[in-house]
Protein backbone atom coordinates (compact mmCIF):
# COMPACT_ATOMS: atom_id res chain seq x y z
CA UNK A 1 0.00 0.00 0.00
CA UNK A 2 1.62 3.48 -0.88
CA UNK A 3 1.78 6.20 1.50
CA UNK A 4 -0.30 7.96 -0.47
CA UNK A 5 -3.30 5.80 -0.25
CA UNK A 6 -2.91 5.19 3.48
CA UNK A 7 -3.20 8.92 4.10
CA UNK A 8 -6.55 9.14 2.71
CA UNK A 9 -9.66 9.26 5.17
CA UNK A 10 -12.91 9.04 4.61
CA UNK A 11 -15.95 10.26 7.45
CA UNK A 12 -18.81 8.27 7.13
CA UNK A 13 -22.22 9.42 8.57
CA UNK A 14 -24.94 7.22 8.55
CA UNK A 15 -28.72 6.80 9.39
CA UNK A 16 -27.91 3.73 11.85
CA UNK A 17 -31.78 3.59 12.87
CA UNK A 18 -32.42 2.06 9.73
CA UNK A 19 -31.16 -1.26 8.56
CA UNK A 20 -31.08 -0.75 5.05
CA UNK A 21 -28.86 2.06 6.26
CA UNK A 22 -26.40 0.07 8.57
CA UNK A 23 -26.24 -3.11 5.47
CA UNK A 24 -24.44 -0.13 3.24
CA UNK A 25 -22.41 1.56 5.49
CA UNK A 26 -20.86 -1.71 6.55
CA UNK A 27 -20.64 -3.08 2.69
CA UNK A 28 -18.73 0.90 2.43
CA UNK A 29 -16.70 0.41 5.17
CA UNK A 30 -15.65 -2.66 3.23
CA UNK A 31 -14.76 -1.77 -0.17
CA UNK A 32 -13.39 1.85 0.91
CA UNK A 33 -10.78 -0.05 3.19
CA UNK A 34 -10.33 -3.18 0.85
CA UNK A 35 -8.68 0.15 -1.45
CA UNK A 36 -6.53 1.08 1.16
CA UNK A 37 -8.49 4.08 2.57
CA UNK A 38 -9.41 4.75 5.83
CA UNK A 39 -13.15 5.15 7.14
CA UNK A 40 -13.70 7.18 10.07
CA UNK A 41 -17.09 6.87 11.78
CA UNK A 42 -18.26 7.92 15.24
CA UNK A 43 -17.57 5.55 18.16
CA UNK A 44 -21.36 4.98 18.63
CA UNK A 45 -21.73 4.30 15.08
CA UNK A 46 -19.37 1.39 15.10
CA UNK A 47 -21.36 0.22 18.03
CA UNK A 48 -24.72 0.15 16.09
CA UNK A 49 -23.19 -1.26 12.93
CA UNK A 50 -21.80 -4.35 14.80
CA UNK A 51 -18.13 -3.91 13.75
CA UNK A 52 -14.42 -4.81 15.18
CA UNK A 53 -12.44 -1.68 14.01
CA UNK A 54 -9.54 -3.77 14.34
CA UNK A 55 -10.98 -6.45 11.55
CA UNK A 56 -10.41 -3.79 8.76
CA UNK A 57 -7.09 -3.41 6.76
CA UNK A 58 -5.99 -0.55 7.40
CA UNK A 59 -8.23 -0.33 10.68
CA UNK A 60 -11.41 1.69 11.15
CA UNK A 61 -10.54 5.04 12.76
CA UNK A 62 -12.94 6.34 15.79
CA UNK A 63 -13.55 9.82 16.93
CA UNK A 64 -16.16 11.01 19.75
CA UNK A 65 -15.88 14.26 18.97
CA UNK A 66 -18.70 16.38 17.16
CA UNK A 67 -16.34 19.35 16.78
CA UNK A 68 -13.69 18.30 14.53
CA UNK A 69 -15.15 14.91 13.66
CA UNK A 70 -14.16 15.06 9.70
CA UNK A 71 -10.67 17.19 10.69
CA UNK A 72 -8.10 15.86 8.05
CA UNK A 73 -10.76 13.91 5.87
CA UNK A 74 -11.06 14.60 2.15
CA UNK A 75 -15.08 13.98 2.38
CA UNK A 76 -17.77 12.78 3.90
CA UNK A 77 -20.15 9.93 2.39
CA UNK A 78 -23.24 10.45 4.15
CA UNK A 79 -25.75 7.73 3.91
CA UNK A 80 -29.68 8.41 4.39
CA UNK A 81 -31.94 11.01 3.17
CA UNK A 82 -31.43 14.82 3.45
CA UNK A 83 -32.01 14.89 7.18
CA UNK A 84 -28.80 12.50 6.93
CA UNK A 85 -26.88 15.16 4.81
CA UNK A 86 -28.39 18.33 7.27
CA UNK A 87 -26.64 16.48 10.39
CA UNK A 88 -23.91 16.03 8.88
CA UNK A 89 -23.31 19.48 7.20
CA UNK A 90 -23.37 20.38 11.58
CA UNK A 91 -20.58 17.86 11.74
CA UNK A 92 -18.23 19.20 8.93
CA UNK A 93 -18.66 22.84 9.34
CA UNK A 94 -15.65 23.26 10.89
CA UNK A 95 -13.48 21.71 8.97
CA UNK A 96 -15.33 22.69 5.48
CA UNK A 97 -15.34 18.43 4.60
CA UNK A 98 -16.75 18.03 1.21
CA UNK A 99 -20.50 15.97 1.36
CA UNK A 100 -21.15 13.17 -0.81
CA UNK A 101 -25.28 12.27 -0.10
CA UNK A 102 -25.81 8.70 -0.81
CA UNK A 103 -29.77 8.98 -1.06
CA UNK A 104 -31.84 6.04 1.18
CA UNK A 105 -34.87 8.44 2.05
CA UNK A 106 -37.57 9.52 0.07
CA UNK A 107 -36.97 12.95 -2.13
CA UNK A 108 -33.66 12.80 -1.26
CA UNK A 109 -32.67 16.09 -2.79
CA UNK A 110 -29.21 17.01 -1.44
CA UNK A 111 -28.45 13.45 -2.42
CA UNK A 112 -26.22 13.04 -5.70
CA UNK A 113 -26.68 9.35 -6.22
CA UNK A 114 -28.59 6.38 -4.72
CA UNK A 115 -27.07 3.77 -2.87
CA UNK A 116 -27.56 1.02 -5.70
CA UNK A 117 -25.03 2.69 -7.17
CA UNK A 118 -22.33 1.77 -4.97
CA UNK A 119 -19.94 0.42 -6.86
CA UNK A 120 -19.52 3.37 -8.79
CA UNK A 121 -19.27 5.56 -6.11
CA UNK A 122 -16.82 3.40 -4.41
CA UNK A 123 -15.13 3.67 -7.55
CA UNK A 124 -15.04 7.16 -7.72
CA UNK A 125 -14.02 7.80 -4.45
CA UNK A 126 -10.77 6.16 -4.66
CA UNK A 127 -9.95 7.56 -8.34
CA UNK A 128 -10.57 11.05 -6.78
CA UNK A 129 -12.79 11.74 -9.86
CA UNK A 130 -15.71 14.00 -8.38
CA UNK A 131 -15.67 18.11 -8.07
CA UNK A 132 -17.29 20.43 -5.39
CA UNK A 133 -19.68 22.42 -5.66
CA UNK A 134 -20.12 24.98 -3.15
CA UNK A 135 -23.78 26.06 -1.44
CA UNK A 136 -24.74 29.57 0.28
CA UNK A 137 -25.69 29.20 3.76
CA UNK A 138 -26.91 31.38 6.36
CA UNK A 139 -25.73 32.96 9.58
CA UNK A 140 -28.21 33.15 12.26
CA UNK A 141 -27.91 35.48 15.04
CA UNK A 142 -30.74 36.07 18.23
CA UNK A 143 -30.91 39.36 19.86
CA UNK A 144 -32.87 39.92 22.62
CA UNK A 145 -32.49 43.05 25.55
CA UNK A 146 -29.84 44.53 23.08
CA UNK A 147 -28.09 40.84 23.91
CA UNK A 148 -26.88 38.27 21.86
CA UNK A 149 -28.27 35.28 23.01
CA UNK A 150 -27.63 32.54 20.35
CA UNK A 151 -25.40 31.85 17.01
CA UNK A 152 -25.97 29.36 14.48
CA UNK A 153 -25.82 28.64 10.66
CA UNK A 154 -28.41 27.05 8.33
CA UNK A 155 -27.45 25.28 4.84
CA UNK A 156 -31.44 24.98 4.02
CA UNK A 157 -33.12 27.18 6.16
CA UNK A 158 -33.79 29.20 9.62
CA UNK A 159 -38.06 29.44 10.33
CA UNK A 160 -39.20 31.36 13.06
CA UNK A 161 -42.94 30.00 14.00
CA UNK A 162 -45.37 30.42 16.63
CA UNK A 163 -44.67 28.32 20.00
CA UNK A 164 -48.49 27.73 20.53
CA UNK A 165 -50.46 26.14 18.04
CA UNK A 166 -53.99 28.10 18.76
CA UNK A 167 -52.77 31.40 18.24
CA UNK A 168 -50.96 33.31 15.63
CA UNK A 169 -47.28 34.82 16.18
CA UNK A 170 -47.24 38.88 15.56
CA UNK A 171 -44.12 39.34 13.49
CA UNK A 172 -42.78 43.02 11.67
CA UNK A 173 -40.31 41.81 8.84
CA UNK A 174 -37.28 43.97 7.82
CA UNK A 175 -34.73 43.94 4.79
CA UNK A 176 -31.73 45.97 5.47
CA UNK A 177 -32.60 47.81 8.26
CA UNK A 178 -35.88 48.80 7.19
CA UNK A 179 -39.50 48.11 7.66
CA UNK A 180 -41.29 45.58 5.18
CA UNK A 181 -44.42 44.36 6.55
CA UNK A 182 -46.17 43.04 9.58
CA UNK A 183 -47.81 39.57 9.60
CA UNK A 184 -50.17 37.81 11.69
CA UNK A 185 -48.80 34.51 11.15
CA UNK A 186 -48.13 31.07 11.49
CA UNK A 187 -44.10 31.96 11.05
CA UNK A 188 -41.41 33.08 8.20
CA UNK A 189 -39.67 30.64 6.49
CA UNK A 190 -35.81 32.70 5.51
CA UNK A 191 -34.05 30.47 2.89
CA UNK A 192 -31.25 29.68 0.78
CA UNK A 193 -31.81 28.56 -3.07
CA UNK A 194 -30.71 24.82 -1.64
CA UNK A 195 -34.00 25.70 1.19
CA UNK A 196 -36.22 26.90 -1.40
CA UNK A 197 -37.03 22.75 -2.38
CA UNK A 198 -37.49 22.28 1.01
CA UNK A 199 -39.84 24.31 3.56
CA UNK A 200 -39.51 26.95 1.34
CA UNK A 201 -41.18 25.30 -0.99
CA UNK A 202 -44.10 23.66 1.08
CA UNK A 203 -44.82 27.17 2.31
CA UNK A 204 -45.33 28.50 -0.91
CA UNK A 205 -42.11 30.06 -1.96
CA UNK A 206 -40.19 30.02 -5.58
CA UNK A 207 -37.55 27.33 -6.56
CA UNK A 208 -34.23 29.27 -6.76
CA UNK A 209 -31.60 27.66 -8.91
CA UNK A 210 -28.51 27.02 -6.65
CA UNK A 211 -26.59 28.98 -9.37
CA UNK A 212 -28.68 32.40 -8.13
CA UNK A 213 -26.83 34.00 -5.16
CA UNK A 214 -30.32 35.66 -3.56
CA UNK A 215 -31.85 34.69 0.20
CA UNK A 216 -35.55 33.93 0.24
CA UNK A 217 -38.27 35.00 3.05
CA UNK A 218 -41.60 32.97 2.78
CA UNK A 219 -44.26 34.01 4.81
CA UNK A 220 -46.41 31.23 6.45
CA UNK A 221 -49.99 31.44 6.24
CA UNK A 222 -50.08 34.80 6.92
CA UNK A 223 -53.04 36.86 7.39
CA UNK A 224 -52.43 40.13 5.50
CA UNK A 225 -52.99 41.79 1.53
CA UNK A 226 -49.42 41.80 1.49
CA UNK A 227 -47.87 37.98 1.91
CA UNK A 228 -45.78 37.23 -1.11
CA UNK A 229 -42.55 35.25 -1.00
CA UNK A 230 -39.63 37.84 -1.33
CA UNK A 231 -36.54 36.99 -3.04
CA UNK A 232 -33.72 39.46 -1.71
CA UNK A 233 -30.17 40.04 -2.74
CA UNK A 234 -27.09 37.59 -1.34
CA UNK A 235 -25.84 40.35 0.62
CA UNK A 236 -29.08 41.79 2.59
CA UNK A 237 -29.55 41.21 6.43
CA UNK A 238 -32.61 39.98 6.94
CA UNK A 239 -34.74 40.77 10.17
CA UNK A 240 -37.80 39.23 11.81
CA UNK A 241 -39.12 40.69 15.38
CA UNK A 242 -41.71 38.95 17.43
CA UNK A 243 -43.94 42.15 18.43
CA UNK A 244 -43.23 43.22 21.97
CA UNK A 245 -47.10 43.02 22.38
CA UNK A 246 -47.27 39.40 20.84
CA UNK A 247 -49.20 36.99 23.37
CA UNK A 248 -47.43 34.62 21.75
CA UNK A 249 -44.26 33.29 21.83
CA UNK A 250 -41.74 32.55 19.08
CA UNK A 251 -39.79 29.63 18.19
CA UNK A 252 -36.43 29.96 15.80
CA UNK A 253 -35.75 26.85 13.96
CA UNK A 254 -32.50 25.94 11.91
CA UNK A 255 -32.76 23.01 9.21
CA UNK A 256 -34.98 21.63 11.62
CA UNK A 257 -32.14 20.74 13.79
CA UNK A 258 -31.35 23.37 15.91
CA UNK A 259 -33.77 25.63 18.08
CA UNK A 260 -34.21 28.26 20.17
CA UNK A 261 -37.16 29.88 21.86
CA UNK A 262 -38.15 33.60 21.10
CA UNK A 263 -40.11 35.62 23.54
CA UNK A 264 -41.77 38.60 22.64
CA UNK A 265 -39.22 41.10 21.61
CA UNK A 266 -36.73 38.82 20.41
CA UNK A 267 -35.56 39.91 16.73
CA UNK A 268 -33.76 37.39 14.85
CA UNK A 269 -31.39 38.73 12.19
CA UNK A 270 -30.40 36.24 8.66
CA UNK A 271 -27.64 36.66 6.67
CA UNK A 272 -25.20 34.73 4.00
CA UNK A 273 -22.88 32.60 6.04
CA UNK A 274 -19.32 32.99 5.76
CA UNK A 275 -18.92 28.96 5.00
CA UNK A 276 -20.37 27.48 2.19
CA UNK A 277 -21.14 24.07 2.29
CA UNK A 278 -19.31 21.57 0.22
CA UNK A 279 -21.20 18.86 -1.90
CA UNK A 280 -19.46 16.16 -3.51
CA UNK A 281 -20.86 15.94 -7.51
CA UNK A 282 -19.39 12.72 -9.03
CA UNK A 283 -21.38 13.86 -12.86
CA UNK A 284 -22.41 16.79 -14.30
CA UNK A 285 -25.96 16.72 -14.08
CA UNK A 286 -27.60 20.05 -14.48
CA UNK A 287 -30.39 21.59 -11.77
CA UNK A 288 -32.86 21.26 -13.93
CA UNK A 289 -32.53 18.03 -14.67
CA UNK A 290 -32.29 17.00 -10.78
CA UNK A 291 -35.87 18.92 -10.46
CA UNK A 292 -37.42 16.91 -12.71
CA UNK A 293 -36.38 13.41 -11.23
CA UNK A 294 -36.86 14.58 -7.60
CA UNK A 295 -40.13 15.37 -7.96
CA UNK A 296 -41.30 13.36 -10.68
CA UNK A 297 -42.48 16.26 -12.95
CA UNK A 298 -43.95 16.03 -16.71
CA UNK A 299 -42.18 16.47 -19.55
CA UNK A 300 -43.77 14.57 -22.25
CA UNK A 301 -43.92 16.95 -25.70
CA UNK A 302 -40.63 18.25 -25.17
CA UNK A 303 -39.15 19.34 -27.87
CA UNK A 304 -36.12 21.13 -27.38
CA UNK A 305 -32.88 21.80 -29.33
CA UNK A 306 -31.26 18.79 -28.90
CA UNK A 307 -34.49 17.00 -29.69
CA UNK A 308 -34.87 18.96 -33.24
CA UNK A 309 -31.37 18.22 -34.07
CA UNK A 310 -31.44 14.11 -33.30
CA UNK A 311 -35.13 14.13 -35.75
CA UNK A 312 -33.44 16.63 -38.77
CA UNK A 313 -34.43 19.04 -40.05
CA UNK A 314 -37.50 17.82 -41.79
CA UNK A 315 -38.75 16.30 -38.68
CA UNK A 316 -38.02 12.73 -39.71
CA UNK A 317 -35.48 10.64 -37.32
CA UNK A 318 -32.03 11.26 -38.57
Amino acid sequence: MSPAVADRRVFLVANTRREDAREVARDFCDALTRHGLTVRLFEDDVVELGLDPGAFDPPLELTSSVHDAAHGCELAVVLGGDGTLLRAAELTRASCTPLLGVNLGHVGFLAEVEHEDAESIIGAIVASRYSIEERLTLDVTVIHDKTVGFRTFALNEASVEKAARQRLIEVVVGIDGRPVSRWGCDGVVCATPTGSTAYGFSAGGPIIWPGVDALLVVPISAHALFARAMVVGPDSVIAVEVLDGSEVAGVLWCDGRRTVELPPGARVEVRRGDAPVRLVRLQEVSFTDRLVKKFGLPIEGWRGAAERRRRGPEGADA
